[in-house]
């Protein structure tokens, strides 16, 4: 090989961007010498020997300033993984890309930090690192996280994960105190405790959007207590309510929505740092000490469960996924009570669209896309699963795909219930096309039929005077209201002037005093209840 000094490297007379181009055009064969593994050179100058057999092979013009930035980088990268002993060879850049998670698990940072400061505490108060080394990687970790915040240090792709982000740089700020960070510690038990601190925080976050969606419910079942609105079975309209009735039914449903995420947090707050990389450790650690330092009720009890379960993002996307059920179909009566044909909504300008050739078009765009992303967390829960359903114990890489279907989960859930809970907070029910609604339809015809077995008549027996009754009205195209005493005898003689009173709108609704009901006594004790938990209620 032709020797190349240090000095005529330097020299080389040739622009770096002519450079550039031809090592781009180049640029596989110049990785295969460059990421060689240091051994195959001892010093700068052996680099450069190699680098002008390259130029001569390729009739390339080698600029030495720059293609020591591919010396640097490659060093970097051996500098950016947390493994590599092992290894005489470079891992292919694809395979690399392929296999990295930076991307996405970057969102770790702070729980990375957190659990990194917890592991180090309490390996000093094991005697296994000194009270300066733990001080050193407790301030070396805030730094890091500081800079990152203002913007001072890149999250760069150069490096694998955050885990190795974050001990790379670390090393880098403190010495060989950084070094000892990981004593203790697998990668497998350092991610099981970030996705569950993260997880954790993110049940907690969601439980307070849902409660907000439960106080928006409640004032408005409070301004709805003598709204009346007709009630639908198979979207037909069957008997009247009221739009506190109807608003408290969805109240129920996103309260047990909250009382699952304080089931999911229950279950899910033991702490898996501690368990290794699926045995355990040698170390004379303090599990229980580390779970106190994060909040947790204790640590995990089995090593090969701590680091291979994912229980509790199944249960946490499960819940996610009926939350986004609910309010699916919410949306649905938004988007049909927007329609011209009930007019039973307005929905306020902000949450709502236009058409680029209708001019007179008012789109229920938040409500429909609400209803359409509904799928999308169900799909990300399909994934998590069938991910899930084949792995034996204890870690796997395939465990690394739970991390992107949770975060998309999670922010599509929490983006809905933020801006669902607002569109309700400034859309208005208008009460005159509800009423009038609730009085066509026949929605008094049960009431009807319980008028005529009050007066003795077997129900089964009123059912069918009601029927006939309904289908003579549809035929003079009249309500039962619109028909005289008489017209009303010739169906029953137990018909007398009191029916008019019994199948008005407001005795149907108000008689139904049943704990559960629309009435109005009945719907007051319900919306106290409500007041009552929402005031209550704690996530632990």
């Amino acid at each position: 090989m032709q020797s190349w000094s240090e000095n005529q490297a330097t020299d080389c007379g040739v622009k770096s961007q002519t450079i550039v181009a031809k090592i781009n055009a180049n640029v596989r064969h110049v990785r295969t010498f460059v990421f060689l593994p240091k051994t195959s050179f001892e010093t700068k100058k052996d680099l450069c020997n190699i680098l002008h057999c390259l130029w001569n092979l390729y009739m390339l013009s080698c600029d030495y300033n720059f293609l020591l930035l591919y010396y640097e980088k490659a060093e970097n990268n051996k500098m950016a993984q947390l493994w590599g002993g092992r290894f005489t060879g470079s891992i292919n850049e694809l395979a690399w890309n392929f296999n990295a998670s930076i991307t996405f698990d970057k969102r770790f940072l702070e729980v990375d930090v957190r659990g990194s400061k917890a592991h180090a505490t309490m390996l000093a108060k094991q005697g296994i690192i000194t009270e300066e080394e733990k001080d050193l990687i407790v301030k070396g970790l805030d730094s890091i996280l500081e800079d990152v915040k203002a913007g001072k240090l890149e999250i760069s792709t150069k490096y694998e994960d955050i885990h190795s982000f974050l001990e790379a740089n670390l090393i880098e700020r403190v010495g060989d105190a950084g070094k000892k960070v990981h004593t203790g510690r697998s990668r497998n038990d350092q991610v099981a405790l970030d996705m569950r601190l993260y997880a954790r925080g993110e049940v907690e976050h969601m439980a307070e959007l849902l409660k907000n969606m439960l106080e928006t419910l409640d004032n408005i079942m409070k301004d709805g207590i003598d709204t009346y609105m007709p009630g639908f079975t198979h979207l037909q309209k069957a008997q009247p309510v009221t739009l506190a009735h109807h608003v408290g039914a969805y109240f129920e449903m996103f309260k047990r929505d909250l009382l699952r995420m304080k089931d999911i947090y229950n279950r899910m707050n033991y702490c898996p740092l501690g368990a290794g990389a699926l045995a355990g450790t040698t170390y004379p650690l303090d599990r229980e000490y580390t779970s106190q330092l994060l909040d947790f009720y204790g640590p995990t009890l089995n090593s090969m469960d701590s680091v291979s379960d994912r229980d509790y993002l199944i249960e946490f996307l499960s819940a996610l996924s009926t939350i986004m059920m609910h309010l699916s179909r919410f949306s649905e009566e938004i988007i049909i009570w927007n329609s011209n044909e009930y007019r039973f909504v307005d929905i306020d300008d902000a949450y709502s669209t236009g058409s680029s050739i209708m001019p007179q078009k008012k789109n229920p765009d938040i409500a429909e896309l609400v209803r359409g992303k509904t799928g999308r967390v169900y799909g990300d829960l399909m994934s998590l699963l069938t991910t899930m359903k084949g792995i034996p114990l204890a870690y796997n890489k395939d465990m690394q795909e739970d991390k992107e279907a949770a975060f998309d989960a999670i922010d599509t859930v929490s983006n809905c219930l933020t801006l669902f809970a607002d569109m309700l907070r400034t859309i208005k029910f208008n009460k005159e096309p509800m009423e009038k609604s609730a009085m066509m339809g026949f929605t008094n015809a049960t009431d009807a039929a319980d008028y005529l077995v009050n007066k003795g008549m077997p129900f089964r027996d009123a059912h069918s005077v009601i029927g006939r009754l309904v289908l003579y009205c549809i035929d003079k195209k009249c309500a039962i209201d619109d028909l005289g005493i008489k017209e009303l005898k010739e169906f029953s003689e137990l018909f007398d002037e009191d029916i008019f009173d019994a199948i008005s709108l407001k005795t149907c609704v108000s008689k139904r005093l049943t704990i559960g009901a629309p009435g109005q006594d009945a719907m007051k004790k319900v919306i106290e209840q409500n007041g009552k938990f929402l005031k209550e209620f704690k996530m632990h």
